[in-house]
């Protein structure tokens, strides 16, 4: 170790001199402080040198950049089943992704699948945080540079917003209104909104259009209406893109089984008709719980228009395509085609290879007889079409991933 010191045999003296009624500063003194002084110069500037080529200070993060030819998309919900798959398909258009999530619902395996996919730097990045909390918000929008958003964070399930509607009001509604004050405090332009069939409520006349009445009749779809009453209320007066998407019943999965549908253990009961199908077949539960069967439709059991997953994203990407400064685009995504919970069921028998026990129960709260879009509007004007519309063949590419990822993305 290097002794920067020197040692002496006297004591030197510290004592000022006297000339002249004035004192004067020994040398000695003074050129050992300017020593002193220039060695913790030279230092701090090593260190800093040294901090500067370290990775923690390099360059600012790609994501806080706006860079020619690269769009920054902020997916919230991004690791939920449909956040998920949309994340997928715009990391293949060469978009560039921040995910914002708090993991009440979605999965971080979805997360890390995607970052294994595409792990080269600036293409994606995850970023845990709840919509609810405003600063850490604000601080999100703050330190990147965000071109568009696809806003997909919220709970989800129409009987569980009859039991608990505060929630959804807060998560829905509350936690859309924080994004949209974020997005115009830091220039964000384009909104493409994820909104459902359930602001329509149970409608006179079939199919629904755009144009439909929206009356919603749960918690759920009335949260998610209000939603869009603020969104479509704040773009009267700014430049905003948006496009809303009401969308109705998503099944299916990737074809490739990269992604899935996992929802946690303690919501079974509140998910998708597909995931009961699904745990049925694997003995997870003892059978299928069919609630309702005397609606007013060609067998009693309520009739829904399934979307698979791929198509509804497919969707969104041409949305956000399409959408333009000051205009609001509102469009229903389906096939077009109703189908009961009782074909529905039938087509999971024959999906899975197994005979599937099914309980026929009570309506359940907020339910209504039958729901199915007409997609004339979006066919014409963002040029989509429902390509997988096969429900039987939709069931069965969710069945193998189902099959290969028995606990989720827990393991494969």
């Amino acid at each position: 170790m290097l002794n920067f010191g020197r040692s002496r045999t006297q004591q030197r003296s510290t004592r000022s001199l006297s000339l002249g009624g004035m004192d004067y500063s020994d040398p000695k003194k003074k050129n050992n402080v300017v020593g002193k002084f220039v060695l913790a110069a030279t230092l701090t500037a090593l260190c800093i040198i040294m901090l500067k080529q370290s990775p923690a200070f390099s360059a600012p993060s790609q994501f806080g950049l706006r860079e020619p030819g690269v769009t920054h998309v902020l997916v919230t919900g991004g690791a939920g089943y449909i956040g998920s798959h949309a994340t997928l398909r715009l990391l293949k258009d060469n978009y560039r992704v921040t995910i914002v999530d708090n993991l009440s619902r979605g999965n971080l395996g979805a997360v890390k699948v995607l970052q294994e996919l595409f792990p080269e730097p600036g293409r994606l990045q995850f970023i845990y945080a709840d919509l609810g909390d405003a600063k850490s918000v604000n601080k999100i929008f703050s330190e990147n540079a965000f071109d568009a958003v696809m806003h997909f964070a919220a709970v989800a399930y129409v009987g569980e917003s009859t039991v608990d509607p505060l929630k959804y009001y807060h998560n829905i509604t509350s936690n859309t209104l924080t994004v949209i004050e974020a997005m115009a405090a830091h220039g964000v332009k384009k909104l493409i909104y994820s909104s459902t069939c359930a602001t329509y409520g149970e409608p006179d006349k079939m199919p629904i259009t755009e144009e439909t009445p929206q009356v919603p009749i749960n918690p759920y779809g009335k949260a998610k209406k209000m939603a869009e009453d603020i969104i479509k209320d704040f773009s009267k007066n700014s430049k905003m893109a948006v496009m809303i998407l009401r969308y109705f019943n998503v099944i299916g999965s990737d074809p490739e089984g990269r992604l899935g549908e996992a929802p946690r253990p303690e919501l079974r009961e509140q998910g998708r008709i597909s995931g009961a199908c699904f745990d049925a077949a694997r003995g997870i539960i003892p059978g299928l719980k069919v609630r309702g069967t005397d609606y007013a439709t060609h067998d009693g059991t309520c009739v829904r228009d399934y979307i698979d997953v791929t198509d509804l994203v497919d969707a969104h990407v041409k949305a956000l395509a399409k959408a333009e400064a000051g205009k609001v685009g509102i469009y229903n995504v389906g096939t077009g085609k109703g189908r009961s919970v009782k074909e529905f069921v039938e087509a999971c028998k024959k999906a899975t290879g197994v005979t599937i026990k099914v309980d026929y129960l009570d309506r359940r709260p907020g339910d209504y007889a039958e729901v199915y879009s007409d997609p004339t509007k979006i066919n014409k004007e963002l040029n989509w079409t429902a390509q997988y519309t096969d429900l039987e063949e939709s069931l069965k590419v969710a069945w193998r991933w189902q099959k290969s990822h028995l606990n989720g993305y827990g393991s494969s």
